[in-house]
């Protein structure tokens, strides 16, 4: 895979909400729901979500930062004295001067002083050095091969996402899976369920790219983890202020506003926006003055005399 930062194209010193920028536009350009007769997109969209794994993950970007991991988030082999990470030694994956420690061929005579030590603890010695997940690599060559990614769209309400719940979708591959919604998910966000792609006797099933979708809200318009909402204030409270009721996506909360409130003034609300990985968002709300329902006389009455003195 190439180089994470090359696929999100950011650079190294990005921050963590320009590199969550870049991934969100790479992900809307190539899902494959919205390019599904582009065969090319579908790789694009795996290759963009696979980066931001690495550099969306504080801990991983510093590991690739620092040459541990590659750009596949496995570790890489750093060397030892004498091979590869020694000073004047050979390359770690150019193994082909050797052939045991007796200079003849691997599969030399076992009369012949190094054939059998070259095959076993030679070779073990270097299985040993390069094992990754418990495996060598011997193992991995005989490894199966990996299946194909299915992808799939959860769409949610805010309230399921303010309540981390619980939610079940059925995937291409017709298995019914339930979802429990990740603390402080985004709108757009990809999450990948591994294992949960196609599969075939003898093979890996591949993994599962659930792109989370908010739905429409009926009050609430989230920007980012904050929430906006658009609230009426009754003509009488707007002008002599007092105590009004909020709905929140958790239940409904007072809020005082000052006298001689107008219409458009927006207050906040701390910690009643969505949920984040370390506490909440906020919540904006916005006053907008409602005129009563039922005709008013001393209002318009009230209106009339303002008017008049407006005039002269």
């Amino acid at each position: 895979m190439r180089n994470p930062y090359d696929v999100l194209g950011v650079s190294r010193s990005a921050s963590e909400a320009e590199i969550k920028k870049a991934f969100r536009k790479l992900a809307k350009t190539y899902h494959p729901d919205s390019n599904k007769d582009d065969p090319k997109a579908k790789d694009k969209f795996a290759e963009a979500n696979s980066a931001y794994e690495i550099l969306g993950d504080a801990g991983k970007r510093a590991q690739f930062d620092r040459g541990e991991i590659d750009a596949e988030g496995k570790p890489r082999f750093q060397g030892f004295e004498g091979f590869g990470g020694g000073r004047g030694g050979a390359r770690s994956e150019d193994f082909s001067g050797f052939s045991g420690f007796g200079g003849g061929s691997r599969r030399s005579s076992r009369s012949g002083f190094g054939a059998d030590l070259g095959d076993d603890v030679f070779s073990q010695f270097f299985a040993d050095a390069f094992r990754q997940g418990g495996e060598s690599p011997r193992q991995s060559r005989g490894r199966s091969q990996k299946g194909e990614d299915v992808s799939a769209t959860l769409t949610v309400t805010l309230e399921e996402v303010a309540q981390e719940a619980k939610k079940r979708i059925r995937l291409s591959t017709g298995r019914d899976v339930d979802v429990v919604i990740p603390k402080g998910v985004s709108d757009g966000q990809v999450i990948r369920l591994r294992g949960l792609g196609q599969g075939a006797p003898g093979i890996d099933p591949g993994d599962a790219l659930l792109t989370i979708a908010f739905a429409r809200h009926e009050r609430f318009t989230p920007e980012g983890s904050d929430l906006r909402l658009r609230l009426p204030v009754e003509i009488e409270e707007a002008i002599l202020g007092g105590s009004i009721r909020v709905p929140t996506l958790t239940g409904t909360v007072e809020m005082a506003i000052p006298p001689m409130t107008n219409s458009g003034r927006t207050f906040r609300l701390r910690g009643k926006g969505l949920p984040t990985k370390t506490g909440h968002g906020d919540l904006f709300v916005t006053t907008e003055i409602r005129l009563p329902e039922v005709v008013d006389e001393e209002l318009i009455d009230y209106a009339r005399k303002r008017r008049s003195a407006k005039a002269k």
